[in-house]
């Protein structure tokens, strides 16, 4: 027997626990009350005898510290109403089990300790039967190692059923992770606002940061998003200059997956300001970060970097390197930098992510009950199939396909192709 495979729950009393980590994605409450809601229904249905909700506060912190709560019965009518709430109600943290050294830092666990027993023993403490992780690919891998070494050492069999969110959506093999498409969305209304501002000021450059360590994905699809509504707007064919579609407009698109050639760039661009009096730039935030950290290297600084081993992009800028450079070779007299993430990502979950969570968590409860762990998601080496992927194929870092026909089609709409 292995950890993806356990004994079934059928007919038993089921004691489920919850936990939401790493950065926010707006699908974080919503997974919470489609799990929840799966679980009643299964419950009335008959297939469980009874059933126990317990959530872990701050993810894996609360697991390792044993800061939980159950959540009482008399609320359980109410759950619904998490799909309106943004953010994670049992709140989040970036820990990872396996390194020790951290976890000892910051105080959760004791030295001479080890990250993964404190929290299985939390586990089998809390009596529970499956575990329910919130995450991107390092929290739902995280718990794969967990629930291997339950079964190890402690002969515990606790299902870990993993629901995918991050707003990159770069997670292999999963078609689309949850709350991507609502970020796009928010970014768009974010860059709707700030686009206005080129109306204040004559050669104004906007640079518009959108979150993507690795991914292209999320700038892409906020520029399409945008793009969408603007075609909509009004007074297009007007004779106000500043309602011009090319005026509001993105001029530019840079993500990590295209190789940027920045002073081509700036030539192409220097054209569009002079023409239309204003430059809109989408980029994602890990784009142009190799270069950045080499030049760091070069000089012999230290790079900053996360308990994952991440470079922290707060901590390097990337848009102030972009901002300097472009807005010299443009001629902007005045360059605004925005960044849409922390807007976009913390947006309760829209209807496309609230329909793709609730299919994802009905049939993550049935697999739990079949004993059959994994990550929840379209299963694109499987026919776009909704099942529990197994950890081992779980993985980041999966770029953004640029060959697809939206993205090219809308690159050369805008001249960069």
């Amino acid at each position: 027997m292995d950890a993806s495979h356990l004994p079934g729950l059928t007919g038993k009393h089921v004691n489920v626990a919850m936990m939401t980590s790493g950065g926010l994605a707006p699908c974080l409450s919503s997974s919470i009350a489609h799990l929840m809601m799966s679980w009643i229904q299964a419950l009335q249905e008959g297939k469980i005898s009874g059933l126990t909700f317990r959530m872990y506060i701050g993810g894996y912190k609360g697991l390792l510290i044993g800061d939980s709560f159950v959540v009482p019965e008399s609320e359980w009518d109410m759950v619904d109403q998490l799909n309106q709430l943004g953010g994670s109600p049992i709140g989040n943290s970036r820990v990872k089990l396996t390194n020790i050294a951290d976890c000892i830092k910051r105080g959760f666990v004791q030295e001479g300790d080890t990250p993964l027993e404190v929290a299985s023993q939390t586990l089998l403490k809390d009596q529970i039967h499956v575990l329910h992780t919130i995450g991107g690919d390092d929290t739902n891998t995280q718990a794969a190692q967990l629930s291997a070494y339950l079964l190890e050492k402690h002969q515990g069999k606790v299902i870990v059923v993993g629901m995918p969110k991050t707003i990159d959506n770069d997670v292999y093999p999963i078609k689309q992770t949850f709350g991507a498409h609502t970020a796009a969305s928010q970014g768009a209304t974010f860059f709707a606002n700030v686009v206005n501002e080129s109306t204040a000021n004559p050669r104004m450059l906007i640079l518009h940061e959108v979150m993507g360590r690795d991914s292209g994905y999320l700038t892409a699809a906020t520029a399409q998003s945008y793009r969408e509504t603007l075609a909509s707007q009004p007074m297009h064919g007007s004779s106000f200059p500043y309602c011009a579609q090319k005026a509001r407009d993105i001029h530019a698109i840079w993500i990590p997956e295209v190789a940027l050639d920045l002073h081509a760039e700036g030539e192409r661009l220097k054209k569009i300001m002079d023409t239309v009096g204003c430059v809109n730039v989408f980029f994602g935030e890990g784009t142009g970060v190799q270069e950045i950290v080499a030049e760091m290297t070069a000089r012999g600084e230290e790079v900053p970097r996360d308990a994952f081993g991440h470079v922290v992009l707060a901590k390097i800028k990337p848009a102030d390197y972009f901002s300097k450079h472009i807005a010299e070779m443009v001629g902007a007299e005045k360059t605004l930098v925005q960044r849409s993430g922390y807007f976009a990502r913390s947006a309760a979950a829209d209807a496309f992510d609230q329909d793709l969570i609730q299919k994802c968590a009905y049939a993550g409860v049935a697999s739990a009950i079949e004993g059959v762990s994994g990550c929840m998601g379209q299963d694109e080496e499987r026919g776009n199939e909704i099942r529990a992927i197994e950890f081992e194929r779980i993985k980041g870092h999966k770029p953004f396909d640029v060959s697809q026909p939206w993205f090219q089609q809308m690159l050369k709409e805008i001249g960069q192709m």
